[in-house]
């Protein structure tokens, strides 16, 4: 009996010093072929976390995938795709847990590729310290300056430079040298608090956990001993505690007819039972009436736990809201000044509309400008139109509705977001916001008293818009002329706003570009949407190509506003008409950005009303649309 009392005591003790342990977060990040994953996998092998079974299959995989000699491959063991096994190289973020006596560790191995620069920042956004692999052979290349960056805007302060491979350059301090002072150089830049370098071997493990006698010109610690005893400083380091409380709600929590509450994650600060809480979005205040954590209960809460909390009065809240301590009220505006990593292949267009979200709620968002773009390099800022992959920028960012956030700087969780395609639902930007943009406070919206039904009543007719979307040449503008001469017949005020026509006036500025055109479709729908106000049948004739430009265009209107007309001709046809010799010119290379030659098409999804204007004359393909019009009244 007493041996067995004295193995639980000791099983107490040893799950209270693990308990005990503090957890360090860490990416390891740079260029590829700089040693990561062999690096990451010679830290799991030598802090003996790699199992028998692991440690035998990686063998395996060692002499299949061609490692040199009976060395084991260690970089195989967080090498985790088929994929990266069989071209040798990291796609995706790997996460390994593995410990030692003095503290636990959470490490990320992230892509060296370019193309996979989206999945590094993935990596960094929950890492306490950044460990930047440099191949001493190589030294400091684009995509380790483009690394560091990311890091420091991402809210990293601690660094370790692992300079690898020094058993391939023999050891040589004046090389280790020269890449610490070329990086101390650059990292200044970046407002990076610390910059710990260590020379070192991941394949041979000198300087990793053990020292190495082969350069005993250096005496620092190992990378080991410094990632043990170095104090953490990010976010999670407790300091999420002591900052303003925020608690995003995840959903609305009602079981029964007695009990409502709000569940989600606390982001920061604290609460406890009898506290005053705001509700950021619509103002409104109450007060903690219950805090209830998956054991039942609570006094209060801190950041990090799930919890429910219901408060004493019945307030509008939902899932996106954010509720707070009013002494410490976020920001709630709809613009906002950001920095962004564009992480998708097509190009970023200013104005066009994306979906954005943050910890737990979204909305629709568009770059109503690109301030400048950031050389990695230099770290110069550039004026430029567009955001191409992996490229970073500082945007102006236009929300249609108010949301509450803070700034990256003070609250990393409610402070960042990100872009997604409304139509492919990808994510294409990571964005950090830096603060919130204003509108002048003396700009009001003025309810007339002659509104839309007035003007819609006396003029007798239902205002809406017509949007004509095909290739040049496929009849829309033709369509839509004749279509507004048999509307005028019987009695309709219209307007039609045609493609050309605009570009002497209104949109004589805009070129041929994607993001012009984008800009060209958004002032057209604006001003469509003051003609359908003042009433009126809207015919707009516009090849707008894009897919979500047109939904952007739909969406300023109200339902049942907007009927979105294709007309449906095949480019050959077209090209047969190419009534402007547009075609012909667009064929011999001699006009750029020409659609459905060199610049894409999206042919519409939904449309209310397709013509086929191959297949029948301007006055039948008219009559088709009044009879939609009548049929839709």
């Amino acid at each position: 009996m007493a041996s067995s009392h004295t193995a639980k005591i000791d099983i107490e003790a040893f799950l209270a010093a693990q308990d005990a342990k503090d957890q360090l977060r860490f990416i390891t990040c740079g260029s590829v072929d700089d040693g990561k994953s062999t690096l990451l996998g010679r830290l799991l092998y030598d802090s003996k976390t790699v199992f028998e079974d692991q440690l035998s299959a990686t063998e395996s995989e060692s002499k299949k995938y061609g490692t040199q000699g009976e060395q084991v491959d260690l970089a195989l063991l967080v090498d985790g795709l088929q994929a990266e096994r069989e071209q040798g190289i990291t796609i995706d973020v790997a996460y390994r847990y593995f410990e030692t006596d003095k503290r636990k560790f959470i490490a990320a191995d992230t892509p060296g590729h370019e193309q996979y620069t989206r999945n590094m920042a993935t990596g960094a956004s929950t890492a306490d310290l950044a460990v930047i692999l440099i191949d001493a052979r190589r030294g400091i290349l684009t995509q380790t300056r483009r690394h560091s960056y990311i890091v420091s805007l991402l809210g990293i302060r601690q660094v370790v430079l692992a300079v690898n491979k020094m058993d391939l350059v023999d050891y040589d301090q004046s090389t280790f040298d020269a890449i610490f002072d070329e990086y101390v150089t650059f990292a200044k830049q970046l407002n990076l608090e610390e910059v710990h370098a260590i020379p070192l071997s991941a394949l041979t493990g000198e300087n990793v956990f053990g020292p190495a006698e082969t350069m005993a010109w250096y005496d620092g610690p190992t990378l080991m001993t410094l990632l043990e005893e170095i104090e953490i400083r990010g976010d999670r380091a407790g300091h999420e505690r002591e900052k303003a409380f925020r608690f995003p709600v995840q959903w609305v929590n009602r079981p029964n007819h007695d009990f409502r509450g709000f569940s989600g994650t606390i982001a920061s600060g604290k609460v406890a039972l009898g506290e005053s809480i705001l509700a950021s979005l619509s103002g409104k205040t109450s007060k903690v009436k219950r805090i209830v954590g998956p054991g039942g209960d609570l006094e209060e809460a801190i950041a990090g736990q799930a919890v429910t909390l219901a408060l004493e009065d019945e307030i509008d809240i939902s899932r996106g809201d954010l509720l707070t301590h009013p002494r410490s009220a976020p920001e709630v505006v709809d613009q906002f000044a950001a920095h962004v990593i564009w992480m998708d292949s097509e190009a970023m267009l200013p104005e066009r509309t994306y979906v954005v979200r943050f910890a737990t709620d979204q909305a629709i968002a568009r770059v109503t400008d690109l301030t400048h773009l950031i050389d990695v390099n230099t770290l110069d800022r550039h004026a430029a139109k567009t955001l191409g992959l992996n490229e970073v920028g500082y945007c102006k960012i236009a929300i249609d509705r108010s949301v509450a956030f803070d700034a990256y700087k003070d609250n990393r969780q409610t402070g960042a977001f990100i872009l997604v395609d409304k139509f492919t639902n990808a994510t294409v930007a990571a964005g950090m916001i830096d603060f919130g943009l204003r509108r002048a406070s003396n700009i009001e919206w003025h309810d007339m008293k002659v509104d839309k039904a007035t003007r819609a009543q006396i003029n007798g007719q239902k205002p809406r818009v017509l949007w004509f979307t095909g290739l040049s040449g496929s009849g829309k503008s033709t369509v839509a002329d004749r279509l507004e001469q048999k509307l005028h017949a019987i009695g309709k005020r219209t307007y039609l706003l045609d493609g050309d026509n605009v570009r002497h006036g209104l949109n004589k500025d805009l070129g041929f570009t994607d993001q012009d055109r984008v800009e060209n479709v958004r002032r057209v729908a604006e001003v469509a949407r003051l003609m359908v106000d003042a009433g009126l049948i809207v015919l707009a004739s516009f090849i707008s190509p894009f897919r979500s430009e047109r939904q952007m265009a739909r969406a300023l209107m109200e339902e049942g506003e907007f009927v979105e007309v294709f007309v449906d001709t095949p480019i050959e046809i077209c090209e047969e008409r190419d009534p402007k010799g547009l075609y012909k010119k667009a064929r011999a290379g001699e006009l750029k950005n020409f659609t459905g030659i060199d610049s894409d098409y999206e042919i519409p999804e939904n449309a209310e009303i397709t013509l086929k204007s191959g297949e029948a004359d301007p006055d039948t393909l008219a009559d088709q649309i009044i009879s939609y019009l009548e049929a839709h009244p």
